[in-house]
C-alpha cells in the first residue's frame, strides 16, 4: 500500500513538473523572449479593408452634385510602433507631441495587438509627404477610402451629410458597420444609405518587418472585392437650384418648385444653408458644432419642417372643397363690404378692399376674405349637421390637399404641419354646440393651421394637374437602369372633380395677368404664370412674403412656393423670386428689368445676432433718456405701414368674437 502512494505521488510531481515547465516556456516566449516576433514580422499578413466609394448623386440632366475624392487613414498597430522618430511623424501629419501621445493611448485601449486608426482622412498632399517616409515608422500604415466632394456647395439640406458611425449605429445594423466606418446621417446620404452605402472588400497583403508590402497572400485566393454604392439621379435642376440659393441669400425661408406631372421636386432650398463641404474632412466636428451654435439655425430643413400659416394659398382649397360640396359654385356671389360680419354682429373679420359684389373668380383674383368667411360658414353651419360633424367632412376634404399631414417624401424628418380635428375644438370650446365664428380664421387660412413650404408648392401641383398629385420626391432613378420607387409613381386624388378647378385656374391667371390682379407685378411676358401673392403678418416681427404659383396655364411644367420671412409684402419679394426661377426654367432667360434683381440679390433680411446680456443693460440704460416724442414718431410711423393683403391670426378674430 505504501508503495501504491509513493508512485502516485512520483505520477503527481511528474505532471506538475511538466506543467510548470510548459507554462514557464510559455511565458519566455510570450512575454519575455521577442526572437519569434521578429521572425513573424519579416513575413506577415495584413488584413486591409477596402472601402467601397459611396454611390454618385447627379442632377437631373446628369451633371454632379456629389462626388468622392481620396482620403487616407494612418493605421496603427501599437504593439508593433517600437523606435520610430516622433518628432518627424508629427511634422509630417501636422500634429503636436501631445496629440501623438493622446493618439497612441486611444490606439492602445483598443487593441494592442489589433490595428485601428491613428490619424484619419489625411489628404492627398499629406500622403504624398508621408508616403516617401512610411517605411521608417513600423507599426504604421495606410488605408485608403473615399470622403464625399461637392463641386457646387449647393443643396445642403437636401443631399445631407455623412459622418462617422457611433456605438448606437453599430448596434443598429446587425454587424454590418464597424468602429471607423461612415454612414449617411441627413438628406438623401441618409434616406439612401442602404444604396449608398456599397459593400466593403478585404485585400489579404504580406508585408515585411520594414511594413513593405511584398504582394499579396495567396495571390488574391481569399480576398473579397468591394462593391461600389448605387448611384441616384436627382430630381434637381442644377442651375435652377444655383439661381434659388443666390436669390434667398441672406434670407430666412424657402423655395420648393415642384414638376406636376411627375412629383419631381426642380428646386429645394432652405435658407440660411451652408457649404456642404465643411462636412467633411478633419474640421467636420469642429464645423458642426458652429453649425449648432449659429442663431439662424442653417441645419434647420425649412421646407418640410417649418410650419406656416397657408393665407392666400388655402383659399384656393377652400374654393375648391366647397365646390365639390355643392355649397358654392363658379355663379355664386357675395357682397364684400370691407370685411365679413360673423357671430351675430360680435366679430368682425376685415378684408384687403371694399370689393362689393364678388364671385368665385374675382374672390381669387383680388383674395377677397369676405368671401371665403361666407364659404366656411355654409360649410360648417348649412349643411344640417352639427359644427363638430360639419367640421368632419371640411376636415377630411382639406387633409386630401395634403394639409395636415405627411406626404411622404424621400427626405428624413419631415413634419405634417398643423391641421386639427374637431374633437380639438371641442375641448378647447368645452362644448361640442360650436359653429364656424368660433374659428372664423380658419376660412382664410389662418390661426391654427400650418403648411409647409413642401405643402404649399403640393397643392399647386395639384390645381395644375385639375385634381391630383404624384408624392414629392427628389431622386428620380437608382442605378444605371434609372428605376423609380413604386410610391412615387403612384397617382393621389385630392377628391376635388377636374370641372371645379376652371373657375380657380382662370381667378390665380387673373391675380398674375390683369391689372387688379394683387400679383400683376409678377407677370412674366410669354407666359401665362396662375398665382398668388401673400403677405402673412407675423406677431413677432415684420410680416412675411409668400407667393405660389404655376405656370404655364396649360401644360404645366412647374409648380413653386416661394416663402420669405420678416420681409414684407408677397407681391415685392417673395414674387420676384417666384417669377425669376419660373422664366429661368422654361425659357432659360430672365427678363426681370435689372434693377428688381439687383434689389432681390441684395436685400438682407437676417435678424441681427443677440446682443451681448451685458452691453443690453448699457443700452437699455441709455436708451431710457430718449424722448417721449421719439418713441410716439415711432409708433406712427410703423401703424403707416399697412400690408397690401393682411392675413389675421386666429387669436385676433377670436378676440373680436369675444
Amino acid at each position: 500500500m505504501n508503495s501504491f502512494f509513493a508512485r502516485k505521488f512520483v505520477i503527481q510531481g511528474i505532471i506538475i513538473s511538466i506543467a510548470l515547465l510548459i507554462i514557464a516556456r510559455l511565458f519566455y516566449l510570450q512575454i519575455i523572449d521577442d526572437s519569434y516576433i521578429h521572425s513573424a514580422n519579416s513575413n506577415v499578413m495584413r488584413k486591409v479593408i477596402v472601402y467601397p466609394a459611396r454611390g454618385v448623386i447627379l442632377d437631373r440632366k446628369g451633371q454632379v452634385l456629389v462626388q468622392n475624392e481620396p482620403v487616407y487613414d494612418l493605421m496603427v498597430t501599437p504593439r508593433e510602433a517600437k523606435d520610430i522618430d516622433t518628432a518627424l511623424l508629427c511634422q509630417l501629419i501636422e500634429i503636436d507631441k501631445e496629440g501623438f501621445i493622446k493618439r497612441m493611448d486611444k490606439a492602445r485601449a483598443h487593441s494592442p495587438y489589433r490595428a485601428s486608426i491613428f490619424e484619419k482622412q489625411l489628404s492627398s498632399r499629406t500622403y504624398a509627404h508621408l508616403q516617401e517616409y512610411l517605411y521608417r515608422f513600423r507599426g504604421f500604415y495606410v488605408q485608403n477610402r473615399t470622403v464625399r466632394n461637392y463641386p457646387d456647395s449647393i443643396a445642403a439640406q437636401f443631399l445631407g451629410y455623412v459622418n462617422e458611425v457611433n456605438e448606437k449605429d453599430i448596434e443598429k445594423s446587425n454587424g454590418f458597420y464597424r468602429p471607423g466606418d461612415y454612414i449617411g446621417r441627413s438628406g438623401v446620404e441618409r434616406s439612401y444609405e442602404d444604396l449608398l452605402r456599397g459593400k466593403r472588400g478585404v485585400k489579404n497583403l504580406m508585408v515585411d518587418a520594414l511594413n513593405r508590402p511584398k504582394g499579396v497572400f495567396m495571390e488574391g485566393r481569399y480576398d473579397t472585392l468591394a462593391v461600389s454604392g448605387e448611384g441616384l439621379v436627382s430630381s434637381l435642376d442644377k442651375e435652377l437650384q444655383i439661381l434659388g440659393e443666390k436669390l434667398m441669400k441672406n434670407k430666412l425661408g424657402s423655395i420648393v418648385a415642384i414638376e406636376p406631372s411627375t412629383g419631381e421636386i426642380l428646386s429645394y432650398v432652405s435658407s440660411p444653408s451652408y457649404n456642404p463641404n465643411d462636412m467633411v474632412g478633419r474640421e467636420t466636428g469642429n464645423n458642426l458644432m458652429k453649425l449648432l451654435n449659429n442663431e439662424s439655425n442653417p441645419l434647420f430643413n425649412r421646407p418640410i419642417q417649418a410650419s406656416y400659416p397657408p393665407g392666400s394659398v388655402f383659399k384656393v382649397v377652400a374654393a375648391l372643397t366647397a365646390q365639390q360640396a355643392g355649397v358654392i359654385d363658379e355663379n355664386t356671389s357675395f357682397f364684400c363690404p370691407h370685411g365679413y360680419s360673423y357671430g351675430g354682429g360680435r366679430g368682425f373679420m376685415r378684408c384687403t378692399h371694399y370689393h362689393g359684389a364678388t364671385s368665385l373668380i374675382r374672390s381669387i383674383q383680388v383674395s377677397c376674405n369676405t368671401y371665403y368667411g361666407y364659404t366656411y360658414a355654409k360649410m360648417i353651419d348649412s349643411r344640417g349637421l352639427s359644427g363638430p360633424k360639419a367640421y368632419d367632412l371640411w376636415y377630411d376634404a382639406i387633409s386630401k390637399f395634403g394639409i395636415g399631414h405627411k406626404l411622404g417624401i424621400d427626405l428624413p424628418g419631415e413634419k405634417g404641419g398643423l391641421l386639427y380635428k374637431s374633437d380639438h375644438f371641442t375641448k378647447s370650446y368645452r362644448n361640442d354646440k360650436w359653429r364656424s365664428s368660433f374659428n372664423i380664421s380658419l376660412s382664410i387660412g389662418q390661426g391654427e393651421m400650418g403648411v409647409t413650404p413642401l405643402q404649399m408648392a403640393n397643392i399647386m401641383a395639384i390645381v395644375a394637374n385639375r385634381g391630383f398629385y404624384y408624392r414629392p420626391h427628389l431622386i428620380k432613378g437608382i442605378g444605371d437602369k434609372k428605376i423609380v420607387k413604386k410610391e412615387f409613381t403612384e397617382k393621389i386624388s385630392a377628391g376635388v372633380d377636374a370641372k371645379y378647378y376652371t373657375p380657380v385656374i382662370e381667378g390665380l391667371s387673373r391675380a398674375v395677368n390683369m391689372g387688379e390682379g394683387t400679383a400683376f407685378a409678377n407677370r412674366i411676358a410669354g407666359i401665362e404664370m396662375c398665382g398668388k401673392t401673400g403677405t402673412a403678418q407675423n406677431p413677432h416681427g415684420k410680416d412675411h412674403a409668400v407667393f405660389f404659383a404655376f405656370a404655364p396655364r396649360d401644360n404645366p411644367k412647374i409648380a413653386i412656393a416661394v416663402f420669405v420671412e420678416n420681409a414684407g409684402y408677397g407681391g415685392v419679394w417673395a414674387g420676384p423670386i417666384a417669377s425669376m426661377m419660373v422664366e429661368k426654367y422654361i425659357k432659360d432667360t430672365i427678363t426681370m428689368p435689372k434693377h428688381i434683381q439687383d434689389r432681390i440679390y441684395n436685400a438682407n433680411f437676417m435678424p441681427a445676432p443677440k446682443a451681448d446680456p451685458k452691453k443690453a443693460d448699457l443700452k437699455k440704460t441709455t436708451d431710457s433718456t430718449k424722448s417721449k416724442k421719439d418713441t410716439t414718431k415711432n409708433v406712427n410711423r410703423i401703424a403707416a405701414v399697412k400690408p397690401k393683403e393682411t392675413i389675421v391670426h386666429h387669436s385676433a378674430v377670436r378676440r373680436n368674437h369675444e
